[in-house]
């Protein structure tokens, strides 16, 4: 592939708006506002998607909002500090300071329902080897 060149057909017009009000709704008010935060290439920043870029960042726009809401269905006294937590994060937040809202989100999901999401996603999860079954 020559330099400067996409690996796909371009996005449609209906993808890129379907893009746009995904990022508006996670709070974002253009592509290059959500440049860091989603680790998009400066191509993607001005608007330029592959068809295939555009369905991946779809899906995981998506998945963000399936967890958002999963985290509304969850009981008030466990969904309220999460809920109080995510306000205070602004959208452009730093590398470290999204791994912190992360590991503050984390206990609000079960292990299974963890596991779920990420086998959905390809990955494989593997118990951690105990002392108990060290010994055994």
């Amino acid at each position: 592939m020559a330099f400067g060149q996409t690996s796909g057909p371009p996005a449609g017009s209906r993808q890129l708006d379907q893009l746009a009000e995904l990022l508006e709704r996670a709070g974002f008010s253009s592509f290059k506002e959500a440049r860091h935060p989603y680790g998009l290439t400066q191509r993607q920043a001005g608007g330029k998607f592959t068809v295939a870029e555009a369905d991946l960042l779809i899906e995981r726009l998506e998945a963000s909002e399936q967890v958002a809401a999963s985290a509304e269905d969850e009981p008030a006294a466990v969904a309220a500090p999460v809920e109080r937590r995510a306000r205070s994060v602004s959208p452009a937040s730093t590398r470290a300071t999204r791994s912190a809202r992360t590991a503050e989100l984390l206990p609000a999901f079960d292990d299974a329902t963890l596991v779920a999401e990420l086998e959905r996603r390809g990955w494989c999860c593997i118990p951690p080897i105990t002392d108990e079954a060290e010994a055994g």
